[in-house]
């Protein structure tokens, strides 16, 4: 008997220890931290990606595939029509038009647009135990050493780059400065060249260059060393956060050879294949070092389509419409402006073949970051930043936002809650017709509303008709700037007064 009770007690400390060891392994994998990959393209349509538009017709397989294996966003939005802002609020958590840049974007001699004391979201993981790069266009301004100002600044090239990635958060960064139709023509490791711009070159626009820089060349280039980063990353103990940049489709429009004519949709649709064929390098770069299961791939586009692009390569008239059926394009304040593809690929967390219709925004990035990582925010970071870690996960099916703020080219302010949307302008406040001075000459009111649930294409300004839901979207965003930040906690100021109309009515 007693050598009975003896066994069955070692047989308990064995459950015991074997309930043990299963929590133990549960909580270790509940509790570890993802490797992250940000893609970010440039002036991508939403109909650009096969995954959305089923008749659109350029194959985009490997973009595809990060839906296909994890959560397809079907109502996300860059947080303006244009790039430098929205790339402000994905790596700060916070709209541009809070900071110094009230319309427009920066160019590549600019001054840095975040200040280097605020809490950024690769400072963030950085805090945290992540190893950090960005990798590609940066386009948020940069500390050149300026010898004389101009149109063109004379720099002193051999001089170190202040205020970029490294002052942010960012242990390692290769890329350009801003588009890839800005000079200079060079590219960037770290805070130096790496070569001295001795010659002139352009694309689009005129300006210093390396002689062995060429546009077709860069985002093969950028490609390499991100997947060289990610096969280096693979093998340590640390997790990482890539914020991989890519140039593309943005103009100049330079396919590379291998791809020129593959699409049969102009060089445009070859220069979006070459554009999947990057995403398609960091896949397998992610496969082949066995990390798959513990990484979130993050897909997603700076504002809508660039109309543009159409005077020379109009693919439009192939049958291929890179808005949808969304009115607008880049650098407007309707939705063909700012919805963009935002498709999101983490195993184990989101469940594959997954979708939300929720509205989200590019500035949630950084909140749901530090929801991934268990650590709250300051009040004085990522104002604008809400946490759709509920989403990913399927915890929720509820709206997160409350709100969110749209901005156009202009510095026109749009509000969208639920189903209404309300812009500050009688026009497109971009480059769609009519644009804001032309709507003034034709008589159409100051401000629009649209029932999205009703009106997608936003055709009918149904404004007149509910002047209480103006009031009270107005009241809203006036909130939202009056407090420094749309999210709960501590009021913020903004770095300039924000003008709502911004100087709207001079254009009559």
């Amino acid at each position: 008997m007693r050598i009975v009770t003896m066994l069955l007690k070692k047989i308990a400390l064995c459950c015991l220890l074997l309930v043990a060891g299963r929590q133990a392994c549960t909580q270790q994998r509940a509790g570890t931290r993802p490797n992250i990959i940000y893609i970010l393209t440039d002036d991508l349509g939403i109909g650009d990606v096969k995954y959305y538009n089923a008749k659109g017709r350029i194959n985009t397989p490997h973009i595809d595939r990060i839906g296909q294996e994890g959560m397809v966003f079907n109502d996300v939005h860059s947080s303006s029509a244009v790039c430098t802002p929205s790339r402000y609020s994905i790596v700060t958590g916070r709209y541009a038009w809070r900071s110094r840049l009230a319309k427009g974007v920066l160019h590549g001699f600019d001054k840095p647009l975040i200040d280097s004391s605020r809490l950024t979201v690769a400072r963030l993981l950085q805090q945290n135990g992540y190893t950090t790069a960005c990798i590609g266009k940066w386009h948020l301004g940069l500390g050149w050493d300026i010898i004389k100002d101009g149109k063109t600044p004379q720099v002193n090239y051999s001089k170190p780059i202040t205020g970029g990635p490294n002052a942010l958060g960012f242990d390692y960064f290769y890329g350009i400065a801003a588009s890839l139709d800005m000079p200079p023509y060079v590219f960037i490791e770290n805070d130096h060249t790496i070569s001295i711009p001795d010659t002139i070159k352009k694309w689009g626009r005129e300006g210093p260059a390396a002689a062995d820089f060429e546009a077709v060349n860069c985002l093969p280039e950028l490609t390499k060393k991100a997947v060289t980063y990610i096969r280096e990353k693979a093998q340590g103990q640390k997790p990482f956060f890539l914020y991989f940049t890519m140039p593309s489709p943005h103009t100049p429009v330079v396919p590379s050879d291998q791809f020129k004519g593959k699409s049969g949709v102009t060089e445009y649709g070859d220069y979006v294949m070459e554009t999947d064929w990057a995403v398609g390098e960091l896949l397998k770069a992610v496969d082949d070092g066995k990390i798959s299961d513990n990484t979130m791939i993050v897909f997603t586009s700076d504002n809508g389509f660039a109309p543009y692009v159409l005077k020379t390569w109009n693919v439009e008239a192939e049958g291929h419409y890179p808005s949808m059926n969304y009115r607008g394009y880049k650098a407007d304040i309707w939705e063909g402006g700012h919805r963009i593809p935002f498709l999101v690929k983490w195993p184990g967390s989101v469940k594959a073949g997954s979708s939300c219709n929720n509205t989200v925004c590019l500035s949630d990035f950084m909140a749901t970051v530090a929801g991934i990582l268990g650590k709250p925010l300051p009040d004085n970071a990522a104002e604008d930043s809400y946490n759709i870690l509920p989403y990913l996960t399927g915890r929720s099916a509820g709206e997160i936002r409350e709100a969110t703020v749209h901005h156009s080219i202009d510095g026109n302010f749009a509000i969208r809650q639920g189903k209404w949307k309300l812009e500050l302008c009688p026009g497109s406040g971009g480059w769609t017709a009519p644009r804001n001075a032309e709507a003034f000459k034709q008589g159409l009111p100051v401000t629009q509303l649209y029932d999205l649930s009703q009106d997608i294409r936003e055709q009918h300004n149904v404004q007149a008709a509910y002047p209480e839901v103006e009031k009270k979207l107005m009241k809203l965003l006036q909130r939202y700037i009056d407090n420094g930040r749309s999210t709960p906690g501590t009021p913020q100021k903004n770095d300039t007064p924000v003008d709502l109309w911004k100087k709207v009515y001079t254009a009559r």
